[in-house]
């Protein structure tokens, strides 16, 4: 992995510098991991197509501003790409919700667009269960337990003391357990007759 990192500490530098083909090869080389962060947040195929063009749009827009991690810049893009999924995800809260504040003709007409999951990759649960954590220690988890990356690379990305991004996990692995919690049956009535005496 640390000659990959390096490789991409030099591709960066090269776009830097104007390398069309640099910058593509960074595409080339963390397209399908960005997609998967983006489908693990949002659970649909196009949505997750946008996130992730949005995502290496953010990454030239805000190049003087890139932060490498271990020479790598994964942990940025994958951070960018949970920001990007979450305002998507607000936006299409607000849209469906406005939907279905319109009177309806025929339900047959209604299409949500939202009918084609990878349904072998995420269970929604943990989709609506990832949509429960705030910003960071969404960010935590995304790094930490989805890419691997270590607690302190993850903490100097977000700014946080390594005790604090601990602290931060734990709470956030207690949040996503409680929620993936199967709930418990309500106690079933029993209705006791009498035997008549």
């Amino acid at each position: 992995m640390g000659n990959m990192e390096s490789q991409d500490a030099g591709l960066w530098a090269r776009s830097l510098a104007g390398d069309g083909a640099a910058f593509g090869a960074l595409f080339d080389r963390h397209r399908d991991r960005v997609f998967r962060h983006a489908y693990r947040l949002c659970g649909n195929r196009h949505t997750s197509e946008d996130i992730l063009a949005t995502a290496f749009l953010e990454l030239w827009k805000k190049r003087r501003k890139v932060v490498l991690v271990e020479h790598s810049i994964l942990p940025w893009l994958l951070v960018t790409t949970t920001n990007v999924a979450r305002n998507t995800n607000r936006a299409s809260t607000r849209y469906r919700r406005m939907l279905d504040s319109l009177p309806r003709q025929d339900e047959a007409q209604i299409d949500s667009g939202e009918a084609t999951y990878f349904q072998s990759v995420l269970d929604q649960d943990v989709v609506d269960a990832l949509k429960t954590l705030g910003s960071i220690d969404l960010h935590l988890i995304s790094l930490v337990v989805f890419e691997e990356y270590s607690v302190n690379a993850a903490a100097e990305l977000l700014n946080l003391s390594p005790a604090a991004a601990k602290s931060r996990m734990h709470r956030a692995r207690s949040k996503i357990k409680d929620v993936l919690q199967p709930k418990p049956a309500p106690p079933s009535q029993f209705v006791m007759e009498g035997n008549g005496s």
